[in-house]
């Protein structure tokens, strides 16, 4: 299964797991939660279902649902099953998740600040 892995810090990057349950919560590190898009586009973001509650860096605001802690990946959905990515869909999201934020809690919520290249 080709999935794109987000990392706290770091560019996104393709990966090839088994469409297995417990390769997808190593890739996480733990239970697994999916994360819909609101543009239907047929993908998921899977992330730690207790990421919030552990001592995981901060890493990317996922619309609509605010800040992911630790690492999460973009795999495509099938019905009622999780699969692979397609060439575009890699490409759409490597696009969009390819900046590494810095989220700091503030008094008056998160703080996103988008880490460009030089």
């Amino acid at each position: 299964m080709k999935i794109l892995v987000c990392e706290p810090h770091k560019h996104p990057y393709v990966k090839d797991i088994p469409h297995e349950l417990h390769e997808m919560q190593a890739v996480v590190g733990g239970l697994i939660q999916a994360l819909y898009f609101e543009d239907n586009d047929s993908v998921a973001a899977v992330c730690n279902e207790e990421g919030l509650f552990l001592d995981l860096d901060w890493n990317r605001v996922v619309d609509p649902y605010g800040p992911v802690k630790g690492t999460f990946f973009i795999c495509g959905i099938d019905f009622d099953s999780f699969c692979g990515l397609t060439d575009a869909q890699i490409e759409k999201y490597k696009t969009r998740f390819w900046d590494p934020e810095m989220l700091i809690p503030t008094p008056d919520g998160m703080a996103r600040i988008i880490v460009k290249e030089i």
